[in-house]
C-alpha cells in the first residue's frame, strides 16, 4: 500500500512553473517504465534524475516514491527536505532552474540589487556622511558589476539548494510535470520569453541598462522596490497606480510616512487612479508611449513617454499546462482552489485524493516563505499529523532603505474584524527616534505599530517602517505563530542597545486589561 501521495503547487510567474508539488501517490509511480509515468522522452529524463541515497528512505511496496513534487522552488526545496527528513522517498520535478523564482528572478537577485544601490545612495548622502564625520568623494557604479553580484549571488543559492536536496538523495527531475489524471504524471520541455523596453521584474534584475526615465506600472513591494534601486542609481522614476492612493497593500499609516520618506524626496513622481491601458516599446528613436485612462471612467487622461517602463503589477499563477482539467478541477483566476490544509476542490466541490496545492498557485499569499511553510504543513498531513498553518503569523517585508515590513491585520482589517465580531481593537506605538541604536546608526526615521485586543493581549497585527524593519518582524510573527499574548511577551529582555528595544517599547506601551496569563516556565537559579 502506497504512502499517501503529495500534490503542492507555487508557480509564479511568465512561461515556465514554479513552486508545483504533487504528493507521490497523486501521481502513483509504479515504476519508472511503468505507462502511470508518462514522460516525452524516458531516458532523456532519466539521464537528469541524480542518485538515490538511502537517507531518502524507501518507497511503498509497488511505487517508486512517496512523495512527487512539481516545482523545485523555495517551497518544493522545503517540502522536499521535511519530506526526507520524516522518511518519505521522494523526487523532485522542475521545468526550469531550482530555485525558483525566488532564487532565480525575485527575492534573492532583487535583495542583492538592493543592497548595491542602497550603499550607492548612502555614499551620495552628503548630510548623512557628514553627520558621521565623513567626506567622501563622488561616488559612482560600475553597472554590469552590480549587475554581476545579483547575478552570482542567485547562482551561489540556486546551488545551494541543489546540493542540499542531492546531499540527502531527492531525485531530482528535469521537464514540465503536468497531470494525465489520477496519479498520473508527464514531464515535459519548457520555453522561454525576454524584453527590452518594456520590461516585468524578471528582465528589470538584470539590470541590463538604466534608463534615465522609467515608469513604473504598480507601487506594490516589487515596484516600490525597483523605485529605490533606480532612483539610487540616477533614475527618475514615475510611479501609474491604478487605485486612488500608492502603496494600497500596505497600513495605511505606515503607507503615508513611506510615501513621505521613500518618494517624496525623491526623483519620482506618480498618477494613481489611472490604467495603463496601451504601452508601446520604444523603437527606431521613439521613446516607450503609456497612454493613460481613468480607473473609473475609462476616460483618456494623459500620455507619457519614457525611456523604458517596468510593469510590476505583481505576478499571476502560472497553472496552464499542469493538466488540472484531467482531475475536473477549474482554476479561480488562475488560482488552485484549495481547503485550510491545501487540498486540492475540484469543481464539484470535492476534495482531490492525495493532491494539494501550497504556493503561488493557491493564491493564498504569493510570498516565498509561505510557500515553504505551507510545503513542511502538506508533508506533515501526509505523515498522518494534524496541521494546520496560521496564515496571519506570516510576515512579509519591503527591502526598501528603510525597510518596511508587516505581519496580521491592518488596521482597517483589524476594525473590520472586530466590528463583525464585537470586540474592541487598540492601537500603540513607537517610534525609531527613541531608539539609541537607531540614533548611532542616524536612521531614527521610522515608526514601529502595534494592533491589539485590550480585553485579551492578542496581537492583531504589527507593521514597522524603519531601519532593519524585515529583521524585527520576527518577534512579532512568532509571537503570533505561538499564541504569546502581550502581557507575557512585555516582560522578554531585550539586549541594549539594540534596534530589538524598538519592539520592546512597543510591547511595553499596550495597555492589557488583564495580567500575565501563565508563566513561561520555572524561574532557574544561575
Amino acid at each position: 500500500m502506497a504512502v499517501d501521495a503529495f500534490a503542492a503547487s507555487n508557480s509564479i510567474g511568465s512561461r515556465s512553473l514554479r513552486f508545483c508539488g504533487l504528493r507521490r501517490e497523486v501521481l502513483g509511480f509504479k515504476s519508472l517504465s511503468s505507462t502511470r509515468l508518462v514522460a516525452s522522452s524516458p531516458q532523456r529524463h532519466l539521464k537528469k534524475v541524480s542518485a538515490s541515497l538511502s537517507e531518502n528512505g524507501t518507497s511503498s511496496k509497488g511505487f517508486d516514491y512517496d512523495l512527487v513534487i512539481i516545482g523545485a522552488g523555495v517551497g518544493g526545496h522545503g517540502a522536499a527536505l521535511h519530506a526526507v527528513e520524516e522518511g518519505l522517498k521522494t523526487a523532485i520535478i522542475e521545468g526550469d532552474v531550482v530555485g525558483g523564482t525566488c532564487v532565480n528572478r525575485g527575492c534573492v537577485p532583487s535583495k542583492a540589487l538592493l543592497a548595491a544601490s542602497g550603499r550607492m545612495r548612502e555614499l551620495q548622502n552628503e548630510h548623512h556622511m557628514k553627520a558621521f564625520g565623513l567626506q567622501v568623494a563622488a561616488a559612482g557604479y560600475d553597472r554590469q558589476g552590480v549587475a554581476d553580484h545579483a547575478n552570482n549571488l542567485a547562482s551561489k543559492i540556486r546551488s545551494n539548494l541543489t546540493n542540499s536536496m542531492k546531499a540527502l538523495g531527492v531525485d531530482i527531475l528535469t521537464g514540465f510535470g503536468t497531470i494525465l489524471g489520477p496519479q498520473k504524471v508527464k514531464v515535459g520541455s519548457t520555453d522561454k520569453f525576454d524584453g527590452k523596453t518594456v520590461i516585468t521584474s524578471d528582465h528589470a534584475l538584470k539590470l541590463e541598462f538604466v534608463p534615465d526615465w522609467i515608469a513604473i506600472i504598480g507601487s506594490g513591494y516589487i515596484g516600490l522596490e525597483f523605485s529605490d534601486v533606480y532612483t539610487a542609481l540616477g533614475s527618475e522614476v514615475t510611479f501609474v497606480e491604478a487605485l486612488d492612493q500608492l502603496m494600497p497593500g500596505f497600513d495605511p499609516e505606515i503607507g503615508k510616512l513611506a510615501q513621505r520618506v521613500l518618494i517624496n524626496p525623491r526623483k519620482i513622481d506618480y498618477h494613481t487612479g489611472v490604467f495603463a491601458s496601451k504601452i508601446t516599446p520604444a523603437k527606431d528613436g521613439k521613446p516607450v508611449t503609456i497612454e493613460l485612462i481613468d480607473a473609473k471612467t475609462k476616460e483618456p487622461k494623459d500620455t507619457l513617454e519614457v525611456d523604458a517602463a517596468l510593469i510590476a503589477t505583481g505576478r499571476a499563477p502560472f497553472t496552464k499546462g499542469l493538466g488540472l482539467e484531467n482531475i475536473n478541477v477549474e482554476t479561480q483566476r488562475g488560482f488552485v482552489p484549495v481547503d485550510e490544509c491545501m487540498r486540492v476542490i475540484d469543481a464539484n466541490g470535492n476534495l482531490v485524493p492525495h493532491l494539494y496545492c501550497i504556493g503561488d498557485a493557491n493564491g493564498k499569499m504569493m510570498l516565498a516563505h509561505a510557500a515553504s511553510a505551507q510545503g513542511i504543513s502538506v508533508v506533515e498531513q501526509v505523515c498522518g499529523k494534524d496541521h494546520v498553518l496560521n496564515h496571519l503569523s506570516i510576515p512579509a517585508a519591503c527591502f526598501t532603505h528603510p525597510e518596511i515590513s508587516m505581519v496580521g491585520l491592518t488596521e482597517p482589517q483589524a476594525r473590520e474584524k472586530a466590528e463583525k465580531e464585537g470586540f474592541e481593537i487598540s492601537i500603540a506605538k513607537t517610534s525609531f527616534k527613541a531608539n539609541t541604536k537607531a540614533l548611532a546608526e542616524n536612521e531614527g526615521e521610522g515608526l514601529a505599530k502595534l494592533i491589539y485586543r485590550p480585553d485579551s493581549g492578542e496581537i492583531l497585527g504589527v507593521h514597522i517602517f524603519g531601519l532593519h524593519a524585515a529583521d524585527l518582524i520576527h518577534e512579532a510573527s512568532n509571537a503570533i505563530a505561538m499564541g504569546t499574548r502581550i502581557q507575557d511577551i512585555k516582560f522578554a529582555v531585550h539586549a541594549h542597545p539594540t534596534l530589538s528595544e524598538v519592539l520592546d517599547e512597543l510591547f511595553k506601551a499596550a495597555k492589557v486589561k488583564v495580567s500575565v496569563s501563565s508563566p513561561v516556565g520555572e524561574p532557574v537559579a544561575v
